[in-house]
């Protein structure tokens, strides 16, 4: 802690909560350091796509040639790679676990490894935190009846339904803590991240991981702007800017790890960032609609916060926002945060900004993208200025407001009274309003230390393949390289602890970081697997044997493991085009006859129809399914008659749209595998 802030220690001791690991993929930034440099340089990693691409990524040419379509997006990069062997995946499970599970499970592995904790079942009272969003992958799956028929119906639920998402995390890591998959819409991952610190302080679990994840569709993909909607007509987002005119859509995936503050400091571990408090609160019906934000308890979730931390909100320098760029929202959230802050009232002291700005707006993980993004800021000391920022827009009234819109990088002064701090917020549709306190690391009494002189120390790597083992030993080297690279035997110490032990194997000894590093590019570029000299521990790990994994050392950020996997491809959403009249796919079409099918069958359909809905009969030639009653756990039960009673294979699909009994047992007889209204279904899907 520094000096200036140790009046605090105390109660930051007692009930604070340690930041100890992160790790991320965003766009533009396929790690935490690229993530870093572009938040830095102010750049936007929005994506902007050229017709051909869209189409050749299967996008509709109609629509990308629409007037209001705009071809941009926060678009992930490989986002459908996945080392499945890795987690335990053969083939046909990882082609059809959605790539939301395959991203998450890597980055908690990852965020694990930086914690200097193994991510094999190394902390068993370890809770899993995380949310996600709903994916085409999972829709297309869930209603392929042919993927069914051949791993089951169940099977498939269990790898592609979100509610998964941090059951799969716990099982597949051997985590026995507490396992929530959280759903708040666009503030799942900060709430998620606050239910973690409730956890860890309640002592439900020692350890917490945290996060959320949203790829919707792996594909390059536009969306359309409609006017007096949310979305941004020229795919950019400037939250709080003059030119502000909606948000952009974005993929990512972040996951934190999480311990008490005293075990963090009592355990060595590389506490990066400190949660003084948090707080969730809705809007309830104090706003004009569902879907719109509210002041009040924006406020509320705020000041709430602020209170938990034994801290003013006038304390902050800085406000992460949630930021969308949109006219009502981002009115709204200066109104409740003017009011939050308001003992810093006209000095516009305050930073504020939003990585939405940067990566556009990630549904279900743009929480955590704002989190990481502050714990960055904090351990740099530096405020990064939202991408392509301009003038505060004047409806704001940030003129005569405790914030300024930060437009470049500065630095971050130290504060005369007390560490470092900022605030972090999130709203999600329907209400749900998050806001995190966060202060920076204490200070290690040894920081800047030269390496003292020692035995040699033996650094222990291992991998699934040579290929991979060569890129960890070469990520090492660079790192040992770096300034402020940790000392040697806080390096080994990690690598002993932090690591789980893989069939590929290899060592070097040395008795100094730049020994080491030379060693390790010998490593990476093919030399033997044990480098600097036999050593009768690093000779154990090559044969396999058990190694005592205990010692003394710290626990230290190192490169974590590099995910070379293949891609799994992802399962896709294919509208039937219209057809023409009288044919199947045409509403209120005569529709022939298939197979033989004869009128008979469409009665005995119309009658199981009516038998699952408890109509009396379906006579009514004006009766829809969905007047009658029906809905899509109906559905589901309907198809499964249907196959087994009529042998007929129908898409779930055809019972979302709205058609009358008559049509809907015509259109059923005469179906073809397929898939039918992609716009139905993303609707009842919505309603659910």
């Amino acid at each position: 802690m520094t000096e200036n802030a140790s009046a605090a220690e105390p109660l930051a001791a007692d009930s604070a909560i340690a930041v100890v690991g992160m790790s991320g993929r965003f766009p533009g930034a396929p790690d935490l350091d690229a993530y870093w440099e572009n938040l830095l340089g102010g750049l936007c990693s929005v994506t902007d796509f050229t017709e051909a691409e869209l189409i050749a990524d299967g996008a509709d040419p109609q629509e990308v040639r629409g007037r209001d379509h705009v071809p941009a997006k926060g678009h992930l990069a490989d986002a459908d790679r996945f080392e499945a062997e890795l987690f335990g995946f053969n083939r046909t499970e990882a082609a059809a676990l959605d790539p939301q599970h395959r991203l998450l499970l890597q980055t908690a592995w990852s965020a694990l490894e930086d914690a200097g904790r193994s991510p094999l079942g190394g902390s068993a009272r370890t809770g899993v935190y995380v949310g996600g969003g709903p994916t085409e992958h999972m829709l297309a799956a869930q209603t392929d009846p042919r993927l069914a028929a051949s791993i089951g119906a169940l099977q498939v639920r269990i790898l592609t339904d979100r509610e998964f998402l941090a059951p799969w995390v716990s099982y597949r890591l051997g985590l026995e803590g507490p396992s929530l998959t959280v759903q708040t819409a666009c503030s799942t991952s900060l709430t998620a991240v606050h239910l973690a610190v409730q956890s860890l302080l309640l002592g439900e679990c020692d350890t917490a991981l945290a996060g959320g994840v949203a790829v919707d569709t792996v594909r390059k993909r536009g969306y359309v702007h409609q006017q007096g909607g949310i979305y941004s007509p020229d795919g950019r987002c400037r939250p709080f800017d003059e030119r502000a005119s909606g948000t952009v859509p974005g993929n990512g995936v972040g996951v934190v790890v999480l311990r008490r503050l005293s075990d963090a400091i009592a355990d060595n571990d590389p506490v990066r960032a400190v949660i003084r408090g948090s707080a969730v609160t809705n809007d309830g019906a104090t706003k004009v609609g569902f879907t719109a934000p509210g002041v009040d308890q924006q406020t509320a979730a705020i000041v709430e916060a602020w209170a938990a931390a034994g801290l003013d909100p006038a304390d902050a320098q800085y406000l992460e926002a949630h930021g969308t760029a949109t006219a009502l929202g981002d009115r709204i959230e200066a109104a409740a945060a003017t009011a939050a802050f308001k003992g810093a009232l006209g000095t516009g002291r305050i930073g504020i900004g939003s990585v939405k700005s940067n990566i556009g707006h990630l549904d279900a993980a743009a929480g955590v993208a704002a989190l990481i993004k502050s714990v960055l800021m904090l351990e740099h000391a530096t405020l990064v200025p939202n991408a392509d920022a301009g003038r505060p827009h004047p409806e704001l009234g940030f003129d005569d407001s405790p914030f300024h819109l930060v437009g470049r990088a500065t630095a971050w002064p130290e504060p005369e009274h007390g560490p470092r701090r900022s605030g972090v917020s999130s709203v999600g549709i329907g209400g749900t309003n998050v806001h995190v306190v966060l202060e920076e690391a204490p200070r290690r009494g040894d920081a800047g230390r030269p390496e003292a002189e020692g035995a040699p120390e033996v650094l222990l790597l291992s991998a699934r393949t040579r290929e991979c083992l060569a890129e960890v030993a070469g990520r090492l080297a660079g790192a040992l390289r770096a300034p402020g690279a940790p000392s040697l035997a806080d390096t080994a110490h990690t690598l002993r602890v932090g690591r789980a032990p893989l069939a590929v194997r290899g060592y070097v000894r040395a008795g100094s970081r730049t020994e080491a590093a030379e060693l390790l590019t010998e490593l990476a570029s093919g030399g033997a697997a044990g480098l600097g000299g036999p050593d009768p521990l690093g000779d154990a790990w090559l044969a396999g044997d058990p190694v005592v994994r205990e010692g003394g050392g710290r626990r230290v950020s190192l490169p974590t493991y590099p995910f070379a996997g293949e891609s799994h491809g992802a399962y896709r959403l294919v509208p039937v085009a219209p057809g023409t009249p009288g044919t199947p796919g045409t509403p209120g079409g005569e529709q022939p006859e298939q197979g033989g099918r004869s009128a008979d069958l469409e009665r005995d359909v119309r009658a199981l129809i009516a038998e699952a809905l408890g109509l009396e009969d379906a006579d009514d030639p004006e009766m829809t399914y969905f007047a009658a009653g029906g809905d899509s756990l109906t559905a589901v039960h309907l198809v499964g008659c249907l196959r087994d009673d009529f042998d007929l294979d129908v898409p779930i699909t055809l019972f979302l749209e709205q058609l009358t009994l008559h049509e809907m047992a015509r259109r059923i007889v005469a179906a073809q595998d397929g898939d039918d209204s992609l716009d139905a279904l993303l609707s009842e899907f919505e309603a659910e």
